[in-house]
């Protein structure tokens, strides 16, 4: 009979209040096993990774997760793999991890919204439920999911909506794929996936994320630039609009060899070039690589692995745009600043 293996990061599934009544993480795997609310029809391995809320994560540290995921998939035996996760940043993790993952077998995120300690804690009932979700043969080939609170979502789009009510994430243009209640799992949809990217280091790439604002100007890109950024994800307003002095500024950067990634403020919908004076139309004529349906955080982390992976830019801009399509009129010229693409 095969297996589930869970790997235990921290956050707050793994949390208890301290002296000064905040929380920390400090339950190792074998903890978070034993609050299991109901007997799982699989074995289950556990093992420590990290110990941390997920806050402190680096991309880095996420390439560590993602490869301890492809090292618990080695063994034939391994059904699927559950990753324990602050809610945080589960969305970058859950989605670096869904860029490197070429295998058929599930690996599932989850996590809870209140701590080990809390008399109501959500942690043993979503990692059940996830551990349900990893060992049934129906989630082989839908990649990376997040499951909580009773949905399982598709890693790519899925984001967190929810400060502290339970149910913390949502898909705002998909959707969840399916539900899962007292062992039963029922799929609904299938996610869109995109080809891997084979994994690489990334440590030592730096990739920034510079919000837009009304009356904003190119100080910030310019100074993220000037502390070693070799790309940026633009948090632009509406359909991924900006201002002049902001699409002059992305002008100059790509010519210089900086990626800049066009994200949009606004919780679903994609980016499209659809206004001048500094909007979509003109970012994007600058240099701007639209990203779609990705929001920022999810965005970053696809840059930063291009990033890592190729390192020429050209190479970074086209993989970005082929990573990240969108049929609702965002459209990359055949030229920019003499760029081929």
């Amino acid at each position: 009979m095969g297996k589930v293996v869970v790997l235990s990061t921290g956050g707050t599934i793994a949390s208890r209040h301290d002296a000064r009544g905040v929380n920390l993480a400090s339950d190792n795997v074998g903890a978070l096993l034993e609050r299991l609310p109901v007997d799982v029809a699989v074995p289950v391995e556990g093992r420590d990774v990290l110990c941390v809320g997920s806050y402190l994560l680096a991309p880095a540290d996420m390439a560590v997760i993602a490869r301890e995921v492809r090292a618990a998939l080695a063994d034939d035996t391994v059904l699927g793999v559950v990753v324990t996760h602050g809610t945080d940043t589960m969305e970058e993790t859950a989605f670096l991890t869904e860029l490197g993952h070429d295998d058929p077998r599930p690996v599932v995120f989850t996590g809870a919204q209140r701590p080990a300690d809390a008399p109501d804690t959500d942690g043993p009932r979503n990692l059940a439920d996830a551990i349900t979700v990893a060992a049934d043969p129906r989630s082989r080939e839908r990649g990376v999911l997040i499951t909580f609170d009773g949905a399982v979502f598709g890693a790519r789009g899925t984001r967190k909506t929810q400060t502290l009510a339970a149910a913390a994430f949502a898909a705002p243009d998909a959707g969840p794929l399916g539900q899962v209640r007292e062992g039963v799992l029922a799929y609904t949809a299938l996610p869109v996936r995109f080809p891997p990217v084979e994994p690489a280091e990334l440590g030592g790439i730096r990739v920034d994320i510079v919000a837009f604002y009304p009356g904003a100007d190119a100080a910030a890109l310019d100074a993220v630039v000037e502390a070693g950024a070799t790309g940026v994800v633009l948090e632009a307003t509406g359909s991924g609009n900006a201002n002049p002095r902001i699409r002059d500024a992305v002008a100059r950067l790509s010519a210089a060899g900086v990626v800049i990634a066009l994200s949009t403020r606004v919780h679903s919908g994609p980016v499209a070039g659809l206004y001048g004076n500094g909007g979509g139309a003109d970012l994007i004529e600058a240099g701007a690589i639209p990203t779609g349906m990705l929001r920022p955080s999810q965005a970053r982390i696809l840059l930063t692995t291009l990033l890592a992976r190729y390192r020429d830019p050209v190479r970074v801009a086209e993989e970005l745009a082929r990573r990240t399509e969108n049929p609702f009129g965002a459209r990359i010229p055949l030229s920019l600043n003499g760029r081929k693409y």
